[in-house]
């Protein structure tokens, strides 16, 4: 059950209206999607959905969590973590430091992925990870670094192929970075890779100054393909803002920079460098 379009800029702007969120901007297909599956699990109908919003205030974090996806996995794509392994990162090693920002960062998989590679180029020392998400609840998982062995199993063949590593030497390798109990269904992420990253709750449709400093590599992936033209470049101006000289924009294999931006940034394959 979709709502319709009037349907859904009602729904979005009693959200607006009673939260701190506004999700205008986003693409009305996927909101109204998500919606559908919403109002369907919740049994209720626009109507009610609206009521329940306008009379209800921890109702809006309950509809924001539902909302957000949270679809990540360990080294997704690895033809990108190939890429900054043997392209992009070496940019970066005379640096006395590198800032790496993950918006959007959901469960986290993907701050271990990009923790673990610059580990093994010898970089994670001096590097300085933030990751941020709108959703409390995703980034109290990626604080914890325990995730279901089960469900993220076929991902670790994209950790063998991103690294390009035989057999024995990859399970070597994996021992470096996280603990498997198959019996207890549980890979658990090494102590100095959970204590690394910073967390912080960041919406970035609403923030506009964020950080006191600049980022080297902001990583953020299959984010702006839910949002619409307007807030795609809003947030490219954000991440723009926020990047340092010769830095870079790491985004989904789907997404893309048009419109102002594409001249402020240089594309080389999957990566965007400042211009």
């Amino acid at each position: 059950m979709i709502p319709e379009k009037a349907d859904l800029e009602k729904i979005l702007l009693a959200l607006k209206s009673n939260s701190s969120y506004d999700l205008s901007n986003y693409s009305l297909n996927s909101m109204g999607r998500r919606f559908g599956k919403i109002m369907t699990d919740f049994k209720i109908d626009v109507e009610d959905l609206i009521v329940k919003i306008n009379t209800d205030p921890s109702f809006s974090e309950i509809l924001l969590k539902k909302i957000t996806v949270n679809t990540t996995e360990l080294f997704r794509d690895p033809k990108i973590w190939i890429n900054l392994r043997e392209n992009i990162l070496p940019l970066f090693e005379d640096r006395d430091e590198i800032r790496v920002w993950h918006p959007g960062c959901s469960t986290g998989q993907e701050v271990y992925s990009m923790m673990i590679l610059l580990d093994s180029m010898n970089l994670l020392e001096k590097a300085q990870i933030v990751a941020s998400d709108i959703n409390e609840d995703v980034m109290d998982v990626a604080r914890g670094g325990e995730y279901k062995y089960r469900f993220n199993k076929e991902s670790l063949k994209n950790f063998r192929t991103s690294f390009q590593l035989e057999e024995k030497i990859f399970r070597d390798e994996t021992k470096k970075y996280f603990s498997i109990n198959e019996l207890q269904d549980v890979l658990k992420m090494n102590d100095f890779l959970v204590k690394k990253p910073v967390y912080k709750k960041i919406d970035l449709v609403q923030n506009d100054n964020l950080f006191g400093e600049k980022f080297d590599i902001i990583i953020c992936r299959n984010v702006i393909i839910y949002f619409n033209y307007e807030l795609q470049n809003k947030v490219l101006n954000l991440f723009y803002n926020t990047m340092s000289d010769k830095s870079c924009l790491i985004l989904g294999l789907h997404e893309s920079i048009i419109g102002p931006y594409s001249s402020k940034f240089l594309k080389k394959k999957t990566v965007y460098f400042k211009s």
